[in-house]
Order: C-alpha cells, then sequence, then structure tokens
C-alpha cells in the first residue's frame, strides 16, 4: 500500500486524497495551520507551531512515507530538499524554486523561449522609477514571494503612483512587469509521469475579479488548435527542463493568437477543477497517478465543463443550484470569510447549447 506525504493541509490536499483513496493510497499531511484544516477527517495530520523547518515535526511526517508532494508553492524549498534527500519528492523542488519568486519565474520562462511581459527587479524606490522608465506604464508591481489571490500588488496608472505604490509594497523584494491589454486570461493544464510520459487538459478561460479567480470553462471558447499546440509546447519546455512529475499549470494572457505566460503553479491547480466531473481522469487523480509512479489517465474531456468557486459565503440557494442538471457541490469543510474559498459548483454538459444555458443559471445564483 502506497502511503503519499502532502505539505500543505488546504482543500487540493483534501481533493487529492478524496481522487487517492479509491486508488488504494494512504495519507499524511503536514501543515502547521492552527485549529481546523480541510483535511483534517481524511488523513492524519502533523502539526507545529514551528512551521516547515521543525525537524522533530518533519521526521514524525516522513516516517514510512513512499513519495512526498505538496498541495501549495509556499512550501520552503529547504523543507523540500531535505525531504527529498531521503523520499522522493515530486515535483521536484527545482520547480517550486522558480515558482515561489516572480522574478526568478520570468527569468526561467525567458530562458526557455516562453514570452512574458517585461519586467524589471526592483528593490528600491530609485530602482522602480529606473524600471518604470524601461517597461513603461501602465504596470503592475508586485512582491516577488508570497502574493496570491490578488495579493500583494499594486497597480501603477501614472507617474505619480509611483512613489504610493512603492510605499505600499517597499522593504520586500519587488518585481515590476509590464500590464498586458489581455483579451482573455486562459490555462493550461500539464501532467508529466516518473517515466516522461506527458498528457496535457485542453486550454481553460478563466475569470477573475480582484485578483481571484471566479470561474473556468473548458474547453476556452472559440480555441484553436495552434493555441492549445502553442500552450503545450510551454508546458512541456518547463517540464523537460526540471525533471518534472506531476500536474503543472500555467496562467496565461491571451491576446488574439498570441499567448503570454503569466505565472506557473507546480501543482495541481483551482482552474483544473472542472476536471473532477468534466474529464476522462481528474487532475488530482492525474498528479497522484504521476508521483506514484504509475501510467497517466486519459485528460480527454466529458463534453462541456465549467467551474464556480464559491468565495466568502455559501449560496443563499444550493438547493437551485444542485437542480440544474449537470451541476455537482464541492465544499471543502472551511467557516466563512470574505474572500475565502468555501467550496466550487462545476457543471458538466455534453450538448453546447444546453451548457450555455445552465452556465447562466449557475452565475446567476452565484452572483459570479
Amino acid at each position: 500500500m502506497t502511503t503519499i506525504g502532502i505539505l500543505g493541509g488546504g482543500q487540493l490536499g483534501r481533493m487529492l486524497a478524496l481522487a487517492g483513496y479509491p486508488l488504494g493510497f494512504q495519507f499524511r499531511f503536514l501543515d502547521p495551520t492552527p485549529g481546523t484544516a480541510p483535511v483534517d477527517a481524511l488523513a492524519p495530520r502533523i502539526r507545529s507551531e514551528q512551521g516547515y523547518d521543525d525537524a522533530a515535526a518533519l521526521a514524525q511526517f516522513r516516517d514510512g512515507l513512499d513519495v512526498v508532494t505538496y498541495e501549495f508553492e509556499n512550501v520552503p524549498v529547504a523543507t523540500a530538499e531535505r525531504l527529498a534527500a531521503q523520499v522522493p519528492v515530486f515535483p521536484p523542488p527545482a520547480a517550486l524554486q522558480a515558482a515561489q519568486d516572480r522574478f526568478i519565474e520570468k527569468s526561467f520562462f525567458r530562458d526557455l523561449g516562453i514570452p512574458t511581459p517585461p519586467f524589471e527587479r526592483v528593490d528600491s524606490l530609485p530602482e522602480l522609477e529606473a524600471a518604470v522608465a524601461k517597461v513603461g506604464l501602465p504596470a503592475m508591481l508586485k512582491t516577488r514571494r508570497l502574493g496570491y489571490d490578488g495579493k500583494g500588488q499594486q497597480f501603477i496608472r501614472a507617474a505619480e503612483d509611483v512613489a504610493p505604490a512603492w510605499h505600499a509594497l517597499g522593504n520586500v523584494p519587488l518585481i515590476l512587469e509590464g500590464f498586458v491589454d489581455f483579451d482573455r486570461e486562459l490555462s493550461i493544464l500539464a501532467v508529466r509521469g516518473q517515466d516522461g510520459a506527458t498528457a496535457f487538459y485542453p486550454l481553460v478561460q478563466n475569470r477573475h475579479h480582484d485578483g481571484i479567480l471566479h470561474r473556468s470553462v473548458a474547453p476556452a471558447p472559440d480555441l484553436s488548435p495552434e493555441a492549445q499546440a502553442l500552450a503545450q509546447s510551454f508546458a512541456t519546455r518547463v517540464m523537460e527542463e526540471v525533471g518534472y512529475v506531476g500536474v503543472l499549470a500555467i496562467e496565461l494572457f491571451g491576446v488574439g493568437e498570441t499567448l503570454i505566460a503569466n505565472e506557473m503553479a507546480p501543482r495541481v491547480h483551482n482552474s483544473g477543477h472542472w476536471t473532477i466531473e468534466g474529464a476522462e481522469t481528474s487532475q488530482f487523480e492525474n498528479h497522484l497517478r504521476a508521483v506514484a509512479g504509475l501510467p497517466l489517465g486519459s485528460t480527454a474531456m466529458r463534453g462541456h465543463a465549467a467551474m464556480f468557486n464559491i468565495l466568502g459565503e455559501f449560496p443563499p440557494d444550493i438547493t437551485a443550484i444542485l437542480a440544474i442538471p449537470g451541476t455537482h457541490l464541492h465544499l471543502y469543510d472551511k467557516a466563512p470569510r470574505p474572500g475565502r474559498k468555501l467550496g466550487h459548483v462545476t457543471l458538466r454538459c455534453d450538448d453546447g447549447a444546453d451548457f450555455t444555458e445552465r452556465l447562466a443559471q449557475v452565475k446567476g445564483l452565484l452572483r459570479g
């Protein structure tokens, strides 16, 4: 029986465990979150007030594990490397290191020939002023580390916004990125096995509000084969460069038929939740298959699919949502809080016209 250790105990870890139990896997989590966590009802969780650097907690966590993976990318690289010296860790720590720092990540893309917005590192107000002169305005000033879901960034529209943006985010390493006037936001999910086999899900179109993903539609409407092939080539370059194993997500800006890389996530991804009902093999099952050394499953779609995040508060009428044919509810066992991801609704439908109608119905009930 394979026992998989997962660093992190949020909803992604929860869905990994739910996908893995039918395969006969057992799980153990390491997550220092105080109080309850979404995985607590599913498997043992090792906790430590010292976080992921606690040697005793790490020893307790790794004892008897066959493989380790992670469900978010802000696990300390040193922790992943320490574990990798004693048990296989997938995706490899090199992918984690590249994804944790936006400047390193953008440089990594650039070195692989993957288009990105123009960018400059920023460590002082004079450096920000010089970066603005190079990159131009408008631009996004972001923390290099730890920002997610719209956190840790400031939009600079004009010269008078430069100093306030610096003071809002200063005293930490920053990156200035040129603003991309995109037509739509997309993401590609790929998976690579230990044997080097790869599989790709169709490009997904995403809609964000205030930096937080609200919904994803798969496949992206009016998707050309060339765009799909280009996105797959980006993911392939990344995975081959670091010897990747597991699911990888790359978020992209679509400008006409041009694709520009925004960021990557070396893990299962919010924009892939639709795969639970909408694909032959979900991203969660395929990630586990990959890290456990099993053959990858088919990524073929089952008709049309969409995912809606439940944010901040629960829908007032869950019954009405579930009355719409093809809907499925996933709750994460989390208490309501403004902006918090509490769960999601997936919609799957064979017929395109029915899918469009039901998509509008779910959107209306979720106010999203």
